[in-house]
This record gives C-alpha cells, sequence and structure tokens, in this order.
C-alpha cells in the first residue's frame, strides 16, 4: 500500500466533490425566471409526445402486419 498515493487520490477525489458542491449551490441559488428565449437543448427536453419520426401504425397495417 502506497499511503503517498492514496493521499493523492483521496485529494483528487476531494477537489471533485468541492466542484459539484460549487455547482450544485449556484443552482439552487438561481437568478429567478430568466428573460428571453431558452437554449435550444433546454427546448427540446421539455417537448412532449413522440419523436418526430415515429408513426403510428393505421388499423388496416396493423391487422396485415399480423396476418
Amino acid at each position: 500500500m502506497d499511503v503517498v498515493k492514496i493521499l493523492g487520490e483521496l485529494r483528487q477525489e476531494r477537489e471533485h466533490i468541492e466542484e459539484a458542491i460549487i455547482s450544485l449551490e449556484r443552482l439552487a441559488r438561481g437568478r429567478g425566471k430568466r428573460r428571453g428565449r431558452p437554449p435550444a437543448w433546454l427546448a427540446m427536453a421539455k417537448k412532449r409526445g413522440r419523436p418526430a419520426g415515429s408513426k403510428n401504425k393505421t388499423t388496416s397495417a396493423a391487422k396485415t402486419a399480423v396476418a
């Protein structure tokens, strides 16, 4: 067991945890409602329903697929 190596890894892990805590604190603080258009990735995440390429099978197509 290399104690120096273990200490280095633990210090690195602590830095990652501290960065995560800082990020979460910023998110929790928030700034209220933002004005303007949301970013594209956020607008896509909020969309509901089926994806653009998916289609429902009609009853006649479903019967032909079963037969």
